[in-house]
């Protein structure tokens, strides 16, 4: 494609052409960006698919089988299958997309680059994370409408079901949040906890969790902060705002699936007309409740 030299302000002349876009730049560094930004959609259930926007696939629920004993000379038990399965839609669309004059000039300027490529995959990644979190409104019998299901936590501990009146994180409370998803027979690897910034510090507060087995040391990478108890303790600022209060979520894998039809694709056009180029990011998915008995929203003090 030839270059095409169009006056300018002040006077100057400015080149502008397609044909200096490098696409493979921007969508690499708006994907490494957009993982980078992940914390929650990184803990559930993954599934790739082929197809187009508004496809519906069913993904079999299957219940957990039982092992049984083998008496020699005998037939094996058969255990039938009685899975149901949940109708997944694939239709939640969103993009991102900038009018950039001069994208070449940007480009070549990899401190502004890095601005539209950061704030891409970062504003992507909150879509697919808070449509994630808002699955916890269908967890423990809840109606998928609002967080009463949501667990409170006492001063001392006891559970309740959300009423407003959120408490801070605390020990005993962790525990019996656990105790939840032990009594649901969810199993113990594949669990993780996702709490707001805010009860960062109440966390680091508590003598336990500042104690070796959960302080490593080692660099936090998408919001990991540590372990306690066998579950992986993520800090997430995409965690949904109740009114004054946080919601957290202690889950395993299985309770959610996201299925991306389309990860990130990013793609430029240029207007001739505005003397720019049309620059959109966009991503295809769909997201939906596995398990509702393997995660607990957890309501905090915000």
């Amino acid at each position: 494609m030839a270059t095409s030299v169009y006056p300018a302000m002040g006077g100057n002349t400015n080149n502008t052409t397609a044909a200096n876009f490098i696409p493979e730049i921007w969508s690499d560094e708006i994907i490494a960006a957009y993982k980078k930004e992940l914390v929650i959609a990184n803990l559930v259930t993954k599934m790739p698919m082929t197809g187009k926007k508004g496809d519906t696939i069913h993904i079999p629920k299957p219940t957990r089988g039982v092992a049984t004993a083998k008496a020699a000379n005998t037939a094996v038990t058969i255990q039938n299958e009685t899975a149901t399965k949940l109708t997944l839609s694939v239709n939640k669309h969103f993009e991102y997309s900038r009018m950039i004059e001069d994208i070449t000039d940007i480009q070549a300027q990899a401190s502004m680059r890095k601005f539209y490529t950061g704030d891409a995959g970062y504003a992507l990644a909150k879509k697919v994370e808070d449509d994630i979190f808002l699955l916890g409104q269908s967890t423990q019998g809840g109606n998928g409408a609002n967080w009463a299901k949501a667990k409170e936590i006492a001063a001392d501990g006891p559970l309740s079901d959300y009423a407003g009146a959120a408490q801070a994180f605390n020990d005993a409370g962790f525990r019996n949040l656990i105790q939840m998803l032990d009594d649901a027979d969810v199993p113990m690897d594949g669990r993780s906890l996702i709490l707001p910034p805010s009860a960062r510090n109440t966390v680091m507060g508590i003598t336990r969790y500042t104690s070796s087995d959960f302080v490593t040391g080692q660099t936090v990478v998408n919001g990991k902060i540590g372990n306690l108890y066998g579950v992986d303790v993520y800090i997430s600022n995409n965690c949904p705002v109740d009114g004054a209060n946080k919601i957290g979520m202690l889950q395993h894998k299985d309770a959610f699936v996201l299925v991306e039809q389309m990860s990130v694709r990013s793609q430029t056009q240029y207007k001739q007309e505005l003397l720019a180029d049309l620059f959109t990011s966009d991503t295809i998915y769909g997201t939906g409740v596995l398990r509702d008995t393997s995660a607990v929203a957890i309501a905090l003090l915000g």
